[in-house]
């Protein structure tokens, strides 16, 4: 099946477009995109009332007036600087439109001394006099009726003006074609939404302002169309993951398990309960399992991970937790081989430093099933590495590795089923959004034990006053980590910042400081990180390279520069490194006090709650979603009719749609699930299109 001829004028370039020549079509390709359908996904960000058509008297100074005059007068400029005026007049009064540097003769012929002229533009007021500076539209009085319209605004780039912009646009709109209608006739009453084809021509021709706003019907439409796109692409991914082959039943010897069990030193709290018993359930199903464990800071994410691969092995399988830096997986290999000891099981460790012979009696240890439990780096992804039966997978940071990884790791096993770890909390929009393939699995509570870490905003002309109270905590055995900001997008810059102040610090207290830069090898980084540890260094002066995850109990202060140019998900992130051990710990947000109200907001939430998902939710509202996890990173696709900030009850809405939908319909073969074949060619989900014909 090919995309329908329907669609074809949409897919064609824009230079098919009246107007549309090649320099043209590059600055619409900066603004839109190459398509014709790039053009229709442009919405207007806001409008201009041209409406109102008062006579000069009744004209009043800041409103957009459109104006029938007669041009009585041209006066030229005195000097350079000053402007050209033209006097015109109807029979109320006079108004003069003001040029700076126009060229030639062009004032003269566009307005032409005893003719009308219909003129558009904002009225300011001049020595008692109306005036109208450079107005937008310039026309006869026959052509009246177009100018008094409602004028949408398009974003726009240097050389494309708002003019050549909207007509464009607007005769993009004439190349829509009628579609079956892929929404059910009851949502469609309910909502008070128009057809798809009305609600474009009402989104781009708004005819009140309040058109423009995400709850319109119209928008919410268009809005609500593209996320279910996305999520039945995702639906059906999800379908193609479990047919392509069904998973393995993992029933683990509950002897087996329960020893496992009985070595974690501590008490599961509430949430680690639930996870784990979701888990269990998953593994023991014949379905594969896909499940995303979202932890907050300091949650248990670990433990949890622990006692699936404990459950895996308990069934005879082998585990595998694959972690993105060395550090991390060293830190792994300390916390499980502990329990994983007490309970009998074998674990190895396998990274990209293991070399020669060490790395052949690993690889061994993998194949011949003596390693119960496998923990690893990118290393694992090599073809030597080969085991002798996995059933597990688990992907810690999985925002740090592709998809297309997850899928090679897992593949190396018999039907492993797959479990994925973040650290970052993300709204529950946001997990729809970019893991609506996944079930999903929240640890929202700490671990009793866990102190509190008091922090405070202080302004960054006091930074003096904080480096002065370093010597106390050193003296008390405590360790400091010191973040520099990420000055703009160049690591050179962002260097250029932690090493002065390396330099400063390491001013007072020596060879005691260090740093920490991701310029560094990961060898190097792993030594300053051994170092700070073991108690050899008291401070590391970071950018934002400080692993997450990574556990100095000693590390109770942290203090980070100009915190108002990070985001609330980063900031909670580098908290997150003190408080690990039982001491009280401080972080110290150094901040510009003439910063933004939105930045000084984000602060307050941040010094007012440690819960990483309430954060999550503040930082959707005030920073959007695009820079909460950065599309690029965590595989979130990027909306171009929705707003996920103000359309967030769209999401779970599509969510429950497109679930119901592929639970009924899974090879969208009914009338309804053929419009919807239609709706993801509109909006190019190839993945999902690709498993339909394969399907």
């Amino acid at each position: 099946m090919s995309r329908p001829f329907a669609l074809d004028p949409l897919f064609q370039s824009t230079r098919v477009v009246a107007g549309v020549g090649p320099r043209i079509a590059k600055l619409l390709e900066k603004v839109a995109g190459e398509k014709v359908a790039d053009l229709l996904w442009t919405l207007p960000n806001g409008m201009i009332d041209r409406r109102h058509a008062p006579k000069i008297a009744e004209a009043r100074a800041g409103e957009i007036a459109s104006m029938t005059v007669k041009v009585e007068q041209h006066i030229p400029p005195k000097s350079r600087n000053l402007p050209t005026r033209v006097r015109c007049s109807d029979d109320t009064g006079v108004i003069e439109l003001v040029f700076f540097h126009a060229r030639g003769n062009y004032l003269e012929i566009q307005l032409p001394v005893g003719e009308w002229r219909v003129v558009s533009g904002k009225i300011e007021m001049y020595n008692g006099t109306p005036q109208m500076p450079h107005p937008d539209i310039i026309t006869t009085p026959d052509k009246k009726d177009e100018v008094l319209a409602i004028e949408p605004v398009y974003p726009l780039t240097a050389g494309l003006t708002q003019k050549v912009a909207g007509k464009i646009i607007h005769a993009a709109l004439d190349r829509v074609p009628e579609l079956p209608e892929w929404h059910d006739a009851a949502l469609m009453k309910r909502e008070n939404w128009p057809a798809w084809d009305a609600a474009l021509h009402a989104a781009h021709l708004p005819e009140t302002p309040e058109v423009l706003l995400p709850q319109h019907p119209a928008r919410q439409r268009l809005a609500y169309d593209e996320i279910l796109s996305h999520q039945i692409t995702i639906g059906l991914v999800r379908l193609q993951q479990k047919s392509r082959s069904k998973g393995r039943v993992l029933k683990a010897d509950e002897t087996i398990y329960q020893k496992a069990f009985a070595a974690l030193p501590f008490q599961l709290t509430n949430a680690q309960e639930k996870a784990t018993a979701d888990i269990r359930a998953d593994l023991a199903k014949e379905d594969r399992m896909l499940r995303l464990l979202q932890g907050d800071v300091g949650s248990g994410k670990t433990a949890v991970a622990f006692l699936a691969m404990a459950h895996a092995v308990a069934a005879g399988a082998q585990a595998v937790i694959m972690a993105p830096t060395e550090i991390l997986a060293r830190q792994h290999e300390k916390n499980i081989s502990l329990f994983a000891e007490k309970a009998g099981l074998k674990t190895v460790t396998l990274t990209g430093r293991d070399k020669g012979k060490t790395r052949k009696a690993i690889l061994e240890e993998i194949a011949n099933g003596n390693a119960h439990i496998v923990i690893g780096t990118h290393a694992l992804f090599q073809d030597d590495v080969a085991f002798k039966d996995l059933g597990l997978v688990i992907i810690d940071e999985q925002h740090r590795f592709g998809v297309h990884q997850r899928l090679q790791l897992s593949s190396k096993g018999n039907l492993a089923d797959v479990l994925v770890m973040t650290a970052t909390p993300i709204p529950r929009t946001l997990t729809l959004t970019a893991y609506g393939d996944m079930d999903v699995s929240r640890l929202d509570e700490k671990p009793p034990g866990r102190q509190p870490i008091d922090t405070r905003l202080v302004s960054n002309e006091r930074i003096n006053e904080v480096i002065a109270a370093l010597p106390r905590k050193i003296a008390d055995g405590e360790r400091i980590y010191w973040v520099c900001p990420l000055v703009e997008e160049s690591e050179k810059l962002d260097l250029a910042a932690a090493e002065q102040r390396f330099a400063d610090l390491q001013a007072h207290f020596g060879d005691r400081c260090g740093i920490l830069h991701g310029r560094m090898k990961p060898k190097d980084k792993d030594e300053i990180m051994a170092q700070f540890a073991a108690g050899d260094l008291d401070i590391i002066v970071s950018t934002t390279v400080i692993e997450v995850g990574v556990d100095v109990p000693e590390a109770t202060v942290m203090i980070i520069e100009h915190a108002e140019r990070f985001g609330l998900a980063q900031l909670h992130q580098l908290r997150g490194r003190i408080g690990r051990g039982s001491g009280k710990s401080v972080c110290i947000l150094l901040y510009n006090p003439r910063t933004s109200e939105i930045a000084q907001k984000r602060l307050n939430v941040i010094r007012d709650t440690e819960d990483g998902f309430l954060i999550a939710e503040e930082d959707l509202k005030l920073r959007g979603a695009g820079e909460i996890l950065g599309t690029r990173q965590s595989g979130l696709p990027g909306f171009r009719l929705a707003n996920l900030e103000t359309q967030q009850d769209l999401v779970k809405m599509a969510f429950d749609d497109a679930r119901l939908t592929l639970e009924k319909d899974p090879q969208l073969t009914t009338e309804r699930g053929k419009a919807l074949r239609t709706l993801l060619y509109l909006f190019e989900r190839d993945t999902a299109i690709k498993y339909l014909q394969s399907g």
